[in-house]
This record gives structure tokens, C-alpha cells and sequence, in this order.
């Protein structure tokens, strides 16, 4: 096997050797992230209704495999808050969470997911992910953000529900007190201390304060008794055909979303490396990454924004970074669970709170309507949806997708069509709009900015037919094709009526600057001049400026 393909199929053989020089930064990378997705991990494995450890175990293997196995260095790979939530909701009503039934359907949604992630990978499709709109993506992040935030609630200020008007006037005043307190001192942190390592500081001071005043003993809700060592190899058994159905749309969720939180953040990472973004191999990562957690027996894992935005900014260069956080995770796992007996969960609500708060931005819906008032509807659309469907937050997504689909086809179906005329500097422009007069006279002269294909041949042919129509006096028909880049088997035959319509009327066809692929095409079919042909119904020109000098000068050589 050639070096350059056992590198293409291990890309950690690519990474740059370590010195003393490059490890130094490093390090400090890898120890800053590591401190921050160990209290994450835990905190996004209650938001998964998962057991808490599982949230270290998801830290810890997936960590390592995503980024042996991607393209973009400085991703850090975990838990997240979006794809917790996606598997807490997703599985609500199948199992207890926590309980044996409800691990073994998590761990089968890292199964598909991953497998769908590393298949997609494999052959090459990474661009289908991009039929997820901007608007479709942001709608659904908005209403996330906010179930998530709502779920965090009652832990933060230390009542049962938000529902329970008893529960609402009975608040444990310890869990609040550590749960707002534990919020102030993370968004105050982020913002005066960035570098500090406030998260990590703030797990450790609230053990000791926890431990010291007893709060565990006087009915305090804490992480409590963690196993202590490496994951166990785990197999869930195999899945019924009506589990298999129940978790079909989530896993193809759960892979929507976790690769576009991938992609916000790898697009980020190969622009400052001025590295082109290789989509496909960060599916093969990520997917490998979900099937290492798995086989933890935790869930599946995504690429975290927060941390990887964090482990650039820590000055990460390689993939290095991701080692060292991953031997942090080690070294807890290994001998420092029992230090985290004693942290609140309040504390833990706290942290899913703060990084879900930069998620909310309510102005982005606004920006969109200014952009436009579909895709703001759409966005909005989305967003009520997932709110109105949760905890079946996919019904939300998939609508979007409909509706951003839906636009998409309404636009290739109804082209933008216009009669050109010479604006005074030089361009053509829409005659109408801008009340110009006619290129030449018995002329119309149309530009359309679209492929000429099964989409939106019929409008080109119902255009110029209407055209004809209004105007019976037509002997010249100018085609600006320019924005033509590609024609299909319904354009080529389109274009071949409208040949024979204008034939049967005695109008001459000109053609300007036709695309070298799009002519390929028509003189296959036979429909244009051979080259020195002596045919006056159908003429060519290369250049806009060619065909203007002869239309409107040389009116004499088109006579009929």
C-alpha cells in the first residue's frame, strides 16, 4: 500500500512531531478544554437523562478517535448541550431515564447516527448537509437553546417544577443559593477572567463548600458516587423493529445537527489554519467518534462550538491539544471521581445554563425578515414548531427542512425573467424597471438568470410565447444567455420549440454570449448553425457588446 494512501486512511500519521516549542502551547490548550468538558460532560449527561458518568466516558475515547480521525485540528469533541437534549427528548416515553433500557436506546442513537456520520463520510456526501438552511438551522437553535434552559430551571433555584405552584413557594434555599451563585461566578468569570480556568474552580470550590456544610446530609441534591476507572466495553443487545422505527427520525437529526454544530466550528479552525475544510473527513471523524462512545456506553457526541472557539483561543495549534485534554480526562476518571461527590447538581444546572445563553439571540429572526420575510417566516416557523412539538423537537426540524425545500423549489420554477434594455452606463438592466426604451425596434431582447432545466424551461418558453403574443410585430428575438450555465434534456427540448415556434413565424433567434457547456449540449441535439453555416434564423455572438452593435446598426442584415 502506497504512503500516500495508509496517510489518507490514518490522517494522525499527518500530524506535525512534537517538540518542546509546540507542546508548550499545547498543553496549556489541552488542560484549559479538559477542566472545562469534565464538569460539561457530567452536567450534559443529566440533560441527557443519562447516568452521570457516562458524561466523562462520552469525554473521554470520542475525544481521542474524532480527532485521529479528522481533518480540523482543534475541534473538541464531546458531549453538547444540543445533542443531549436532542437524546433526552428524543427518548422520553420509551424508558425510565437513567434506567438500563433507557442507556441501551442511547447508546443504539450513537450506534445510527455514527454509522450514518462515517457512511456519509466514506462516500463522499458531505455536501447533502448542506440542504439545511441558515433560517431552518437558526430557528431550531433559538428553540433548543430555550427547552434547554427551561429543563435547567428547577435544579438552578432548587425547586421540584416549574408547574407546582406548592413547589414554586417551597424552593430549597441551598440549591438555589449554590445555583445562582455558581451562575454569577461563570458569566462574571467569562467576563473578566477569560483565561482563568473558572469552571473547573468553580466545581472545586463548591465541593468543598458542599462537603463542608453538609448539604449532601441535610437532603441536598448532589453528583454523588461515581465509579471510579476506564469504561467497560458495552453492547445494548439489538434493537426491535419498533425501536429501530422510534429512533429512525432522531437519529437522522441527531446527525443533521451534531455535523453542523462540526461545521460551524471547523469552518472557523481551517480559516485561521488557511486550510481548505475537508467535510468529508470530519463526518468520518465525527461518526467514528459516536461509535467509540458507544461501545463506552454513554451517547452520542458532537463537535462543542464553546470549547473548540476556547481551544483556539488558548492558542492550539495541532491535534496535540485534544491529546493532552484527553489524558486529563484519564487522570480523573482513573483516580479523581470521588473528588466530585460532593459537587451540587445546582452547580450542574448552572453550567448547562451559561453555555446555552450565548445561543440565545433573539435579534437573528429580525436580521432575517430585514433579509428577507421567507426565510425570517421560515425561521420562525421553525422555532414555534419545535417548541409546540417538544419533546419531539424533530417534527420542528423536518418541517423547516419542508418549508426551506419547499422555497428553494418555488424559486427554481419561477425564474427571474427579464426584457433587457441599455442603461445610459452601458449595462443592461430591466427595461421596465428602470423605463428604458427597446434595443432595436421588432425586437425583444430577455435575459434569464437561471440553469435552462426541467425547472424553469417552462417558464423561459411561457415568457417568450406571452412576449409574442402582446406584440405580433416581433421580427427579432435576443436571448442574453450569459447567466445560462447548464441546460438539462427538458431545456434542450424546450429550446428545440421554441426554435420551431419562432421558425414558423419567420423570427430570426440571436443568441449572445452562450456558455461552452450549455452549447455543447444544443449542438448534440442538432439544434444550433454548424460552424459556417449559411442559416439566418438562429445567430450566435460570443460577447453582449457584439450582439448590441449588431442589432442596433446593422438592422438591414436581419431583414425578413
Amino acid at each position: 500500500m502506497r504512503t500516500n494512501t495508509i496517510r489518507r486512511l490514518f490522517p494522525f500519521l499527518n500530524w506535525p512531531r512534537p517538540t518542546r516549542a509546540l507542546m508548550t502551547g499545547e498543553i496549556w490548550a489541552g488542560i484549559t478544554v479538559g477542566m472545562m468538558v469534565i464538569p460539561q460532560g457530567v452536567a450534559y449527561a443529566a440533560l441527557a437523562g443519562m447516568p452521570l458518568i457516562t458524561g466523562m466516558y462520552a469525554s473521554l475515547l470520542p475525544l481521542l478517535v474524532a480527532v485521529m480521525w479528522s481533518s480540523s485540528a482543534r475541534l473538541s469533541v464531546g458531549p453538547t448541550a444540543l445533542s443531549a437534549l436532542l437524546i433526552g427528548t428524543s427518548l422520553a416515553g420509551q424508558a425510565a431515564p437513567g434506567s438500563p433500557e433507557w442507556v441501551a436506546l442511547a447508546v443504539w442513537l450513537a450506534f445510527l447516527s455514527g454509522l450514518l456520520q462515517f457512511g456519509l463520510g466514506l462516500g463522499k456526501f458531505g455536501w447533502l448537509l448542506n440542504l439545511v438552511s441558515s433560517p431552518v438551522l437558526t430557528g431550531f437553535t433559538q428553540a433548543a437553546a430555550i427547552l434547554i434552559l427551561l429543563s435547567q430551571l428547577p435544579g438552578l433555584i432548587g425547586v421540584s417544577s416549574l408547574t407546582n405552584s406548592s413547589a414554586l413557594l417551597q424552593p430549597n434555599l441551598w440549591e438555589a443559593g449554590f445555583g445562582l451563585a455558581g451562575l454569577a461566578v461563570l458569566i462574571l468569570g467569562k467576563r473578566w477572567f477569560p483565561r482563568f480556568p473558572t469552571l473547573m474552580a468553580l466545581v472545586v470550590v463548591s465541593a468543598l463548600l458542599s462537603a463542608g456544610v453538609g448539604f449532601a446530609s441535610h437532603g441536598g441534591k448532589v453528583v454523588g458516587s461515581l465509579p471510579q476507572g476506564l469504561p467497560s466495553f458495552y453492547w445494548p443487545g439489538w434493537l426491535s423493529w419498533e425501536q429501530f422505527t422510534h429512533l429512525a427520525l432522531p437519529t437522522l437529526v441527531i446527525t443533521l445537527i451534531s455535523f453542523l454544530e462540526t461545521a460551524s466550528s471547523a469552518k472557523i479552525d481551517n480559516q485561521k489554519a488557511g486550510t481548505r475544510w475537508n467535510e468529508n473527513q470530519d463526518l468520518i471523524g465525527q461518526g467514528l467518534g459516536k461509535l467509540a462512545s458507544g461501545f463506552s456506553g454513554a451517547f452520542a457526541t458532537s463537535s462543542s462550538f464553546s470549547r473548540s472557539a476556547i481551544t483556539l483561543y488558548a492558542g492550539a495549534k495541532t491535534q496535540w491539544s485534544a491529546v493532552v485534554a484527553f489524558l486529563l480526562v484519564l487522570v480523573v476518571l482513573l483516580w479523581l471521581t470521588p473528588g466530585l461527590y460532593h459537587v451540587p447538581q445546582s452547580i450542574l444546572s448552572a453550567v448547562v445554563v451559561v453555555a446555552v445563553l450565548s445561543l440565545i439571540q433573539p435579534k437573528v429572526f429580525l436580521q432575517l425578515w430585514r433579509i428577507s420575510r421567507v426565510e425570517g417566516a421560515i425561521a420562525l416557523t421553525t422555532f414555534g414548531l419545535t417548541l409546540l412539538t417538544a419533546p419531539r423537537l424533530y417534527w420542528g426540524v423536518l418541517a423547516g427542512l419542508l418549508l426551506s425545500l419547499s422555497h428553494f423549489l418555488m424559486q427554481r420554477l419561477h425564474p427571474r425573467i427579464i426584457e433587457v434594455g441599455l442603461h445610459p452606463d452601458g449595462s443592461l438592466r430591466d427595461r421596465h424597471l428602470w423605463s428604458l426604451p427597446p434595443l432595436a425596434p421588432h425586437l425583444y431582447a430577455l435575459r434569464m438568470d437561471a440553469a435552462l432545466d426541467f425547472a424553469s424551461a417552462r417558464s423561459f418558453e411561457r415568457n417568450v410565447a406571452e412576449a409574442l403574443d402582446a406584440a405580433p410585430g416581433t421580427q427579432h428575438v435576443c436571448l442574453f444567455a450569459q447567466p445560462i450555465n447548464r441546460i438539462d434534456a427538458t431545456g434542450t427540448e424546450v429550446f428545440g420549440q421554441l426554435c420551431t415556434l419562432l421558425a414558423s413565424r419567420n423570427i430570426t433567434l440571436h443568441i449572445s454570449g452562450m456558455k461552452l457547456p450549455v452549447e455543447k449540449v444544443l449542438r448534440r441535439a442538432k439544434l444550433l448553425p454548424a460552424q459556417g453555416s449559411k442559416q439566418t434564423l438562429i445567430r450566435l455572438y460570443r460577447t453582449d457588446a457584439e450582439a448590441i452593435a449588431a442589432l442596433q446598426f446593422h438592422p438591414e442584415d436581419f431583414s425578413i
